[in-house]
Order: structure tokens, then C-alpha cells, then sequence
């Protein structure tokens, strides 16, 4: 075979959207890319794109017809990236690539949005036929174009040859600032900074750590719902005067990607009915999973991310249309009463607070859920590493990233991020406004569950003593469950024989 035929330095499988993106992305950054996808007319998209935004002669992107052709388009050891949808379909690549000829020292990378479980077990089943790594993608087709986040992590060896092509193509961000360095055309220069991809660990870990990245996102976007919902009903506010106030937040703590485009979102005004197009669209959210993914496993390993899992809930009972328009004939609530323009300002400056210390709180959830699985798995992660890649090129994207870097930086070891003395301190100093918030949305009978229960768990985890005992005891009565005695060493079981009129109280081995 000669050295033209085999000149590609990657293949890429699956040219969707996201992968259509990443391609041209890696094209941008010098790579040959061989394109394979079983729709034909996604590898003449992708050629249609190259062929527009190519500014030199030679072909950025060689189309390939079989799994055989593109292997042999490729420079050994072969570098080939899925982006394919999760499940099965990841399988039957690898093993059709495995028919083709793949060897022992070739590497597969999947990107898609699979369950990390199903990776820890594809690198078992795959080893010693080819090296299967996984990486996974934040940024959606935007960040997959122009930078996405990236979270590798399988085979240390794999990784090394991996490194510069995703420290390439991932989102940048200043050292100095951890402001992200954004590019948003291709015509544009590629950015230098930090790049926003780092190993995570062993196979698996990196599709955990995307998995609860996805349910921060969920608590995140529910948090701004519920901002929202407030300042419409309890407010009377528009959806152009909430837009307004969310650019204004947006140049402050809360600076993010959900705010900036929600804001965005808000602005918009159909061209039918003319009305704002958030009023048009129906109020039923889809899911595709990973934030039940998320909710599930802090449930398996005991960790209480309940903001994660209500912000699941909500999704699941915005669903029941039908219902709710029912019981909404049926179901009295509160009256709401009008306010003042002095008390929508200092509302508005409460609902501000809210959000902010919910959002610490979510965070501080998921950094904790992360710790729990680690150490169960085993898995070696770096804290601050994680937060440094979400500073950008991620959907949850925020400045407020840079303070959880910075925490960790202070205590690689923290147990939890509200036990950092920054956090500790701007939770203290808006805590007030916080409650005030969930207090007039609870009168005025607005829902705000993500709020709530991020309170609950803030008050939760500050109290040196929950009624937990007396839950315990209950146990005991009715299941002799034991207990232990906050005046005997830990460990030492206890039962009451509850039965009895004299209720003897027993140790128990």
C-alpha cells in the first residue's frame, strides 16, 4: 500500500451532527480525517462543508465507502473515533472494525453518550484485540465545531497518544483569567490557552464524570426555570423585562452559558403569532437519560444529590399536560398578591441570591457524588482538574467554575465544596435572601423543588444533629434493626425489646 493511500491520520465513524462537527474540528487543527458513515449522504455533507470552508487545494476530509477502506486509509497504529448513538450500535462498529482487520495496537475511541458501566465492560471484552478508550463530549454541536470539553479516560498508553490531538481540538481558556477564549467560526484563529480536556482515569471514570456533569446541567437549567417561574407569576414580570434582568446577572457571580442563552431564549418573539416563543412552546421537557443515570447511582452509592434528582422529578411531572391541566380546574392555591416596584426589586435581588447559593449547592452535590463512586471504583480523580475542564467548551460552563478550582487547588482532598471557607462565606452572606425567595414562592403557591431542596440539604449538612435517631428507633420497634449510643464506641449495636412492658435494652454482637 503506499504512502498516499495510507495518508489519513484519523478515521472517523459517524458523521451526524456531532460527529460532522468534530471532523471539521479536527481538519481545522492540521489532522487528515478518513470520514465513514452507513448514511451516504452524511460523508457528502461533511465533503460539502470541507470543500467550502478548505482554503487550500488538498482534500481536509477523504470520503471511505466500507469499514476495509478505511482502515486502509489510515497510518498505522490506527487512531479511529466514534460518534455514534450509545448502546448497541458501539458494538457492532467495534466488532465490524474487528472483521476488517483492526489489530492489537490500533485504538477505538468512543465520544458518544454512553453509560459508563457499559465501558468498563467493553474494555474487558475488547482487550488484547484493540485498545478501547472513551472520551466524553460537553458543548454540544457548537463546542463539538469550535471546542468542546473533553473528559478521555481508559488506558494510560492510549491517552499518551491521544493527548495533543484532543488538547487541539478542545475549548481554551486563559490561564491568568480561566475566562474562556472562545472561537465561533472556522474563519477565525485557532485560540491558545489552557485546553479544556484532561484525563480522567481508569475506563470508565471519564463517562461517570460526563454523567454528572449532565445532572449538574439538569439542576442548573431547572434553577433557572424556577427563577424564572417566580418573577413571571409571583412578579408579573415579562418575559422580555426577565430577559433584561438575566443579562444583568449574567455580568456578575452568575455569569454562565445557561444564563447567557436563556436570556437569549427569552428575547425571542414568534413569527406567527407574535407572541414571546417561550409562551408558545409547550411545557413538557424531554430527557434523554443521563440525569436519571445521575440520580440513580447517588442513590447506589449513598449520596444525597437530591437537587439532581428533583430537577429529574420536575422534568417527569412537567410531562402529565393532561393531568395538570386537569387538576388545575380542581386544585385551589394560594391568591397571589400585587407588589410594589420596591418589592419587585428587592425580590428580584432575593431570587438573584436563590439561585446563586442553589447553584453552590448542586455543585457541591455533584463534586460529592463524583468523590463517593472514586472511591468505590477506585478511580485516582482530580478535582480541580474536572473543574478546570468545565470552564469552558461545556454547557455548564460558568466563571463561577474558577472559585471550584480554586478550592481545590486550596484542599485537594475537601470533602465537600460547602466546607471551603470561600463557599462557606458566600453562602452566609445571601442565605437570608435565599430563604426569603423559597418563602414568597411557597405563599404565593409557585413551585420551586430545586430551590427547596438544595435549602433542605444546605440545612441538612450544617446540623450536627438530624432526627435520624428518632427514625432509628422506629426501625427498631418495628424491624429490630438496632441502633448504636452516641455514649458507647461507634459499632456497638443496641436493640430495645419494644414488645415487652419492661423493655429491656440488649447489646447486640
Amino acid at each position: 500500500m503506499t504512502e498516499q493511500q495510507t495518508s489519513c491520520d484519523i478515521g472517523f465513524i459517524g458523521l451526524g451532527v456531532m460527529g460532522k462537527n468534530l471532523a471539521l474540528n479536527l481538519a481545522d487543527n492540521g489532522y487528515k480525517i478518513a470520514g465513514f458513515d452507513l448514511d451516504h449522504c452524511k460523508v457528502d455533507e461533511i465533503l460539502a462543508a470541507d470543500a467550502q470552508e478548505n482554503t487550500t487545494d488538498v482534500p481536509r476530509i477523504v470520503p471511505c465507502h466500507s469499514f476495509t477502506e478505511l482502515l486502509g486509509k489510515l497510518k498505522a497504529p490506527h487512531l479511529i473515533i466514534l460518534s455514534i448513538p450509545a448502546g448497541a450500535p458501539v458494538d457492532n462498529v467495534c466488532e465490524k472494525l474487528i472483521d476488517a482487520g483492526i489489530n492489537a495496537d490500533d485504538i477505538i475511541v468512543d465520544t458518544g453518550n454512553s453509560l459508563w458501566t457499559d465501558t468498563v465492560e467493553r474494555e474487558k471484552r475488547y482487550r488484547g484485540k484493540f485498545n478501547f478508550f472513551t472520551t466524553a463530549v460537553s458543548g454540544g454541536e457548537v463546542g463539538a465545531r469550535f471546542g468542546p470539553s473533553l473528559m478521555p479516560s481508559g488506558d494510560p498508553y492510549a491517552w499518551a497518544r491521544i493527548e495533543p490531538v484532543w488538547h487541539a481540538i478542545a475549548a481554551k481558556v486563559d490561564p491568568l483569567t480561566g475566562r474562556a477564549l472562545e472561537r465561533t467560526s472556522h474563519t477565525q484563529p485557532l485560540p491558545q490557552g489552557e485546553p479544556c480536556a484532561t484525563y480522567i482515569g481508569p475506563a470508565g471514570s471519564g463517562h461517570y464524570v460526563k454523567m454528572v456533569h449532565n445532572g449538574i446541567e439538569y439542576a442548573d437549567m431547572q434553577m433557572i426555570c424556577e427563577a424564572y417561574h417566580i418573577m413571571r407569576e409571583s412578579l408579573k414580570m415579562t418575559p422580555t423585562d426577565i430577559a433584561n434582568i438575566f443579562k444583568q446577572w449574567n455580568n456578575g457571580i452568575l455569569n454562565s452559558y445557561l444564563m447567557e442563552i436563556s436570556a437569549e431564549v427569552l428575547l425571542e418573539f414568534d413569527p406567527e403569532t407574535k407572541k414571546p416563543l417561550v409562551d408558545i412552546i409547550l411545557d413538557k421537557a424531554g430527557q434523554k437519560g443521563t440525569g436519571l443515570w445521575t440520580a440513580v447511582s447517588a442513590l447506589q452509592v449513598g449520596a444525597p444529590a437530591t437537587t439532581i434528582a428533583q430537577s429529574v422529578f420536575a422534568r417527569s411531572l412537567s410531562t402529565l399536560k393532561h393531568a395538570r391541566i386537569r387538576a388545575a380546574k380542581l386544585l385551589k392555591g394560594p391568591a397571589i398578591n400585587d407588589v410594589t416596584e420596591q418589592e419587585r426589586v428587592l425580590c428580584i435581588e432575593q431570587i438573584h441570591d436563590a439561585l446563586y447559593c442553589s447553584k453552590i449547592v448542586a455543585y457541591a452535590q455533584g463534586f460529592q457524588l463524583i468523590k463517593l463512586a472514586a472511591r468505590e471504583q477506585n478511580w485516582p480523580i482530580d478535582f480541580g482538574g474536572i473543574a478546570k475542564i468545565w470552564r469552558a467548551g461545556c454547557i455548564i460552563r460558568a466563571a463561577f467554575l474558577q472559585k471550584i478550582t480554586d478550592a481545590y487547588d486550596r484542599d485537594s482532598d475537601l470533602g465537600n465544596l460547602l466546607l471551603d471557607e470561600y463557599f462557606a462565606n458566600e453562602i452566609a452572606k445571601y442565605q437570608h435572601n435565599w430563604r426569603q425567595a423559597i418563602a414568597k414562592a411557597t405563599i404565593d403557591g409557585i413551585p420551586c423543588g430545586a430551590f427547596s431542596s438544595a435549602l433542605a440539604y444546605y440545612d441538612s449538612y450544617r446540623m450536627d444533629t438530624l432526627p435520624a435517631n428518632l427514625l432509628q428507633a422506629q426501625r427498631d420497634y418495628f424491624g429490630a434493626h438496632t441502633f448504636e449510643r452516641i455514649d458507647k464506641p461507634q459499632g456497638k449495636k443496641f436493640h430495645v425489646t419494644w414488645s415487652q412492658k419492661k423493655r429491656d435494652m440488649l447489646e447486640v454482637d
